[in-house]
């Protein structure tokens, strides 16, 4: 049995985390996929600093401080509400690209690639690439960790941010296809009207 010292003791722990504001209604899965999603928040926002360094194009630069902006408020967001189990004080918000819709089709051969041998040759084509990668993963991280959430308010946090990451990743791909570093091959039309045409609407049942 504890004697009176350790009830105490703990008593008072207790009282300490819950003057803090620290939640401890969190699943075992559901802690370790929050560490990881924030862990992930942190790189990319960190590889982003260090590539806002080396960037040259002045539109890719504010895509990467946009973005960055925005990841740091859902990073402080999720923390927040990861720690206290309760509504954050700014909740998630949406993000809006600046770039169009417009996308250019076909291919242009061009050089072969090959892996840079020195950071020296990094190009905006590179960091606006990795940039894409960073979205592209964290929205299927998020999407993958928003089903197994257990607790409602992480939960709908985690779900809202999954179309912000597709958000970024479009504009970052807008962005790279606009200066032909993304390059969007197309079917002859033949082809895709066989494709088009391929399925037919199924009849409702049981709906009136």
């Amino acid at each position: 049995m504890q004697n009176n010292n350790q009830m105490q003791g703990n008593m008072q722990m207790s009282q300490n985390m819950a003057n803090q504001g620290i939640s401890f209604n969190h699943g075992a899965h559901e802690m370790l996929d929050s560490h990881e999603l924030v862990g992930n928040l942190i790189g990319i926002i960190e590889q982003y600093q260090l590539y806002n360094q080396h960037i040259q194009d002045q539109e890719l630069k504010a895509i990467l401080e946009r973005q960055s902006s925005f990841l740091i408020q859902l990073y402080n967001t999720m923390v927040e509400s990861f720690q206290t189990g309760q509504d954050p004080q700014v909740p998630t918000q949406q993000y809006k690209m600046q770039e169009d819709n417009e996308i250019t089709y076909g291919m242009t051969a061009g050089q072969p690639k090959k892996p840079k041998q020195s950071v020296d040759e990094f190009s905006d084509e590179c960091f606006s690439s990795f940039m894409l990668g960073h979205t592209k993963s964290a929205s299927s991280a998020l999407a993958m960790a928003a089903v197994e959430m257990n607790h409602p308010v992480l939960r709908r946090i985690i779900a809202d941010s999954v179309p912000n990451m597709i958000e970024m990743s479009y504009e970052l791909f807008l962005y790279q296809n606009k200066n032909g570093y993304y390059q969007v091959p197309k079917l002859n039309e033949q082809d895709m009207n066989v494709m088009l045409n391929a399925y037919t609407k199924a009849p409702q049942q049981g709906m009136h």
